[in-house]
């Protein structure tokens, strides 16, 4: 029956159908723990015995994974301890025109619960970015995603609203490391005080634009609102007291094929922040904060700029496989006026099938640099002179990372891995850090 149709007697109308599909949805969500955000492909995945296959052809398609990171301090922090940090994560996905006839829309609901402890914190590590990317934003139940997506045009144009991160549209990128300068839409990593990457989802829109021949280009307006990380707003649906401003991002993605058959993703992007933030060193005075005391400068607005590109660089062996090499660079920088970190660079590989017996396995090398804003250590170069106890003037932290993924059955994989962190906190005084890690991931 289409959509907005009166509805004969005896028979559900449009929105009874879809009060119920969602209703059940959301039942199905809470009777369930779950787990693996977008990291693993969706070819991970068990069908239930033909089951989900079945879900999928009326409509329903589920997802429930689990990821964990164990890491442990080869060298580096004030003592050598195992932590463990996990993730479950349940995602129905909706497909309403099998459901209720309205074409070309989809309603996605996702519940996410995070558990564990971070090595950062109890080996007292002092890096910038976390070596267990699934840590953070509560280790609790969160309404990750709750959003309704409708195309028009024949999909040249894609509206998206409701609850959902600015990352799993902006920015967006892989989670295949563990440390966190390596995994997902990199703003997130150093803008942390207004943009909410996963698990986190503020309320917001995307409008998305697809150009024939080119790629694609969009925007987004997203609330920023602290109380969203709150424990007891993990599982608040509703939009609680406390929003400060709108983060509005735009992007645009050029997705060329060369050769054709290396395709290449290049994103170039920027946002505004609406909300008023603290200077990162003065006071009203223009004297630094931390010396002379008093009250903050404030501004009006933050901005930042970035850019995200990946692409393939040797051809596959047959049509459809994804054996072969392709190659990374993400570069972000953020407003210097009210930033502690102002800029962070990544650049990195991934190479599928290593082994011809294994070519589902693949490699991943990556580093990156995470630099602390040169106001903040002219600041920290003062107070030292002032305080000699100071730990010392932050500069830049330098990481890298090399796993090797290998994918045990279409539903598991496994992705032991070492870091090595020079300079932790961007202090040059500080011993580095060898870490030492296992990501696993399995997909029901």
């Amino acid at each position: 029956m289409a959509a907005g149709h009166g509805s004969k007697p005896g028979e559900m109308s449009t929105i009874t159908k879809f009060v119920a599909c969602a209703a059940v949805s959301m039942l199905w969500c809470v009777a369930s723990r779950a787990g693996a955000p977008q990291p693993f492909s969706e070819d991970l995945t068990l069908d239930w015995g033909g089951f989900r296959t079945a879900l999928r052809d009326k409509g329903f398609d589920f997802h429930i994974g689990y990821i964990s990171e164990t890491a442990t301090n080869v060298r580096g922090g004030d003592k050598e301890l195992w932590r463990y940090a996990d993730q479950w994560t349940f995602a129905t996905t909706l497909d309403l025109q099998t459901l209720i006839g309205l074409k070309h829309a989809q309603f996605q609901i996702t519940i996410t619960d995070r558990n564990g402890r971070n090595l950062n914190n109890d080996a007292k590590l002092g890096s910038l970015e976390e070596v267990q990317e699934i840590y953070g934003r509560g280790q609790t139940w969160h309404w990750t995603e709750f959003w309704y997506d409708q195309q028009y045009l024949n999909g040249m144009l894609d509206w998206k609203v409701g609850r959902f991160s600015e990352g799993n549209d902006f920015a967006a990128f892989s989670c295949d490391f563990m440390n966190l300068t390596f995994c997902g839409a990199a703003p997130g990593n150093i803008a942390i005080s207004y943009w909410y990457n996963w698990p986190i989802g503020p309320w917001g829109t995307r409008l998305k634009a697809t150009l024939a021949h080119f790629g694609y280009v969009q925007l987004g307006a997203f609330e920023i609102n602290p109380n969203y990380l709150l424990t007891r707003n993990g599982l608040n649906l509703g939009d609680p007291a406390g929003g400060t401003g709108v983060v509005a991002p735009v992007e645009v993605g050029w997705l060329p094929r060369f050769f054709a058959a290396l395709d290449g993703s290049y994103k170039f992007g920027a946002w505004y922040n609406s909300s008023r933030a603290p200077d990162a060193v003065s006071n009203t005075m223009g004297q630094a904060l931390a010396l002379a005391g008093g009250q903050p400068l404030m501004h009006n607005g933050e901005y930042g700029a970035y850019i995200n590109f990946l692409q393939r660089l040797t051809v596959p062996p047959m049509a459809g496989s994804k054996k072969g090499l392709s190659a990374f660079l993400n570069a972000t920088f953020v407003d210097r006026r009210t930033a502690t970190i102002d800029n962070q660079i990544a650049t990195g590989i991934f190479y599928t099938g290593p082994i011809p017996s294994r070519p589902a396995d693949n490699i991943g090398f990556a580093v990156g640099r995470t630099h602390v804003n040169s106001r903040v250590a002219a600041m920290e170069a003062l107070n030292i002179a002032a305080s000699p106890d100071s730990p010392g003037v932050q500069h830049s932290e330098y990481v890298g990372e090399i796993f090797y993924c290998i994918h045990t059955a279409d539903w598991l994989e496994l992705r032991p891995n070492v870091q090595y962190i020079h300079e932790p906190g961007g202090i040059a005084q500080q011993k580095d850090d060898v870490i030492a890690g296992l990501k696993l991931a399995i997909n029901f």
